[in-house]
């Protein structure tokens, strides 16, 4: 009964468990932890691509977000200019419309002015010829006898040039 006993190892298979535990881990280091390490770099990589092509997207849609605003702008800054240009078409159109309101309101005044001199004075002529009338009517009562042409005449142009005279 010796150290084994006590123990409960036999020192020989304690010497093979280690030898077999050695050449275990040996074989595992080649066949296991090799293509292990391996696939973990693969994956390591895949993830820094994923990263790398994550990044550019990002930088390629900052570009995009800032051609977007400034196309965005400028579509702004177009928009107004053509508002702009409207309203000032519009306040053109109104000047242009209300000269021509003023233009013919003018002409149909000037219009009214010659019809109604033209009216007074075709009214005047009648009144003189009415006046006339009555006086060679009156003149004729009065004198209580009938002039010839050319006293009827003379009494007449004395009379409507008299006439005119007054206002």
């Amino acid at each position: 009964m010796g150290f084994e006993e006590f123990l409960g190892v036999n020192p020989w298979t304690a010497l093979f468990t280690l030898a077999n535990t050695v050449t275990l881990f040996l074989v595992l280091k080649k066949m296991l932890f090799k293509p292990v390490m391996q696939m973990i770099e693969d994956r390591q990589n895949e993830i820094d691509e994923m990263y790398r092509k994550a990044d550019d997207s990002k930088r390629q849609a900052e570009v995009l977000q800032a051609q977007y605003e400034e196309k965005f702008s400028a579509a702004t800054q177009e928009a107004e200019r053509i508002v702009k240009e409207a309203v000032h078409r519009g306040h053109d159109r109104e000047a242009e419309i209300i000269r021509a309101a003023n233009e013919e309101a003018s002409a149909i005044r000037e219009k009214a002015s010659a019809d109604i001199a033209q009216e007074k004075k075709k009214a005047v002529a009648e009144a003189k010829d009415e006046i006339s009338n009555l006086a060679l009517e009156i003149a004729e009562k009065v004198i209580e006898k009938s002039l010839d042409s050319g006293d009827q005449k003379r009494l007449v142009d004395g009379f409507i040039s008299r006439l005119g005279d007054m206002p």
